[in-house]
């Protein structure tokens, strides 16, 4: 069993992410985490090496993938495709559960290298 804890949890300038499963809880193949972001934050554009599954459970969120924006809402699942920018914004207070392979890494242009997700590590 995997139980939430404040080691668990990383707040950022755009939000707050709460790890669940990963690599140094106990899960082998798959990340899971969950989100929680204010209105008006946004995330910066960046890219995943892996496929991500985001529910959404309470409020809204706007994702632009690959040119194209989605507004998702509570109770959508959106699925965003490895390798591809992505950037998400809150037009209102948001949450979600994300899924991933654990091995996925994270790409932001303008930038070199990669750097891994400490919630889903």
């Amino acid at each position: 069993m995997i139980a939430p804890s404040p080691e668990n949890v990383t707040a950022t300038p755009n939000a707050t992410m709460t790890g669940f499963s990963a690599p140094s809880r106990g899960s082998s193949e798959l990340s899971t985490w969950h989100v929680a972001m204010t209105a008006g934050s946004a995330g910066p554009e960046h890219s995943v090496s892996r496929e991500q599954v985001w529910t959404v459970t309470a409020g809204s969120l706007e994702a632009t993938c690959d040119g194209r924006t989605a507004k998702v809402t509570a109770g959508q699942t959106l699925v965003l495709p490895a390798g591809v920018l992505r950037h998400v914004r809150a037009p209102e207070d948001f949450e979600a559960f994300v899924a991933m392979r654990a091995d996925g890494v994270v790409s932001v242009p303008g930038t070199e290298g990669t750097r891994t997700l400490p919630w889903a590590s």
